[in-house]
């Protein structure tokens, strides 16, 4: 028996989700600018939650199995690549690092967890340059993904396979299951557009900014391309059967996503399936849209999780926690191999200067 809670530190809201011995009895979300202006309230929910055996805590990019005791200057660049002079520029990211010193004195039971790139399921010539596989809420949604499946199927975890697409409040990422484990993935900055974020950034683009604030990567999205970033899903998917620029917007959107699991099916050729999540695919029109244009790759499903307000990333972290505490999802946890989690995101780069970035931020 264990006593969990997962987190999802979205950009649009936190989501909390525990689980008692398999049971819910926590399910709630915060607005992400409640948040961002005062931590503390996540501290004083997962206060009143006590006691639990262990929380998995918002981890941004990922960290193998740190526990916040261990969390130091290190850890808090990597779990959000945020330079110290940016951090008060993105009001989710400067509430992150405002919540260590309070989760610190807390005493809670907090551990961070990994994210895609983490894990050695990966091989490594997928990590190659690469940073953003998959951030560590990503790793959740794929870690629903594969008790959804075994559960839907009634198979074993060794058995789940599917390409999964997480069309989130402002990221996309699609990502890569086979026997159970993750091999790969296109992470929110790496893939196709997100709503509000540009996805992958032209090369050239980079050169031509000379340079740029971690803000940048918010923009230039879907909502942007419509130029109406002030939108919401709903409201965009309406607007693109009337409006021009918001259909094009729409195309660069539904085709990206369509790319990218395109892209993964190179790795995982045969998938039982395509699952789709985040907060898009919430949207009627976002979601029948996605499934009829995946449905060329194979039979398209959208996570069935087990929460009625935690988003499907709180509720994979919820179950990662409890697999990690020696709980009902231990076998979950062993057949990703998540405990074998190591390194840093800045591991796997060859560029010309990769020496003297790894020499600034790891020492």
């Amino acid at each position: 028996m264990a006593r969990t809670i997962g987190i999802d530190p979205g950009t649009v809201s936190f989501d909390v989700c525990g689980l008692d011995d398999g049971r819910v009895f926590l399910d709630t979300s915060l607005p992400s600018p409640e948040f961002a202006a005062n931590p503390q309230t996540l501290i004083d929910l997962l206060q009143s939650a006590q006691p639990v055996d262990l929380i998995a805590a918002p981890s941004g990019y990922g960290l193998p199995l740190v526990p916040i005791e261990k969390f130091g200057d290190q850890e808090r660049f990597l779990f959000t690549l945020v330079d110290e002079r940016e951090r008060g520029r993105i009001p989710v990211l400067g509430g992150m690092g405002k919540m260590i010193p309070l989760m610190k004195v807390s005493g809670l039971p907090l551990l961070f967890i990994p994210g895609v790139i983490h894990l050695p399921t990966v091989p490594e010539h997928r990590k190659a340059n690469k940073l953003d596989m998959g951030t560590a809420d990503k790793l959740c949604c794929l870690a629903l993904g594969i008790y959804d499946q075994a559960r839907h199927y009634g198979i074993s975890y060794q058995e789940t396979s599917f390409i999964f697409a997480e069309v989130g409040g402002a990221y996309t990422a699609v990502m890569a299951v086979a026997g159970g484990k993750v091999v790969d993935g296109l992470g929110g900055t790496v893939g196709g557009p997100g709503y509000y974020s540009l996805g992958s950034m032209d090369a050239e683009l980079a050169y031509l900014l000379g340079g740029f604030h971690k803000e940048l990567l918010f923009t230039g999205g879907a909502a942007y391309v419509a130029g109406r970033p002030e939108l919401s899903p709903e409201d965009f998917a309406d607007l693109a059967e009337r409006d021009g620029r918001a259909r094009m917007a729409w195309e660069a959107l539904m085709e990206g996503v369509v790319k990218s699991v395109a892209a993964e099916l190179v790795t995982v050729p045969n998938p039982r399936e395509i699952l789709i999540s985040g907060r898009l695919c919430r949207t009627e029109k976002i979601r029948q849209e996605l499934t009829r244009r995946l449905s060329t790759f194979g039979p398209v499903r959208r996570v069935e999780g087990f929460a009625q307000v935690a988003k499907e990333a709180a509720q994979g972290a919820a179950l990662i926690a409890d697999g990690l505490a020696g709980g009902l999802y231990a076998g979950l946890v062993d057949v990703m191999e998540i405990r074998g989690a190591a390194g840093t995101v800045l591991d796997h780069l060859h560029v010309r200067d990769s020496a003297a970035i790894k020499q600034k931020y790891l020492g």
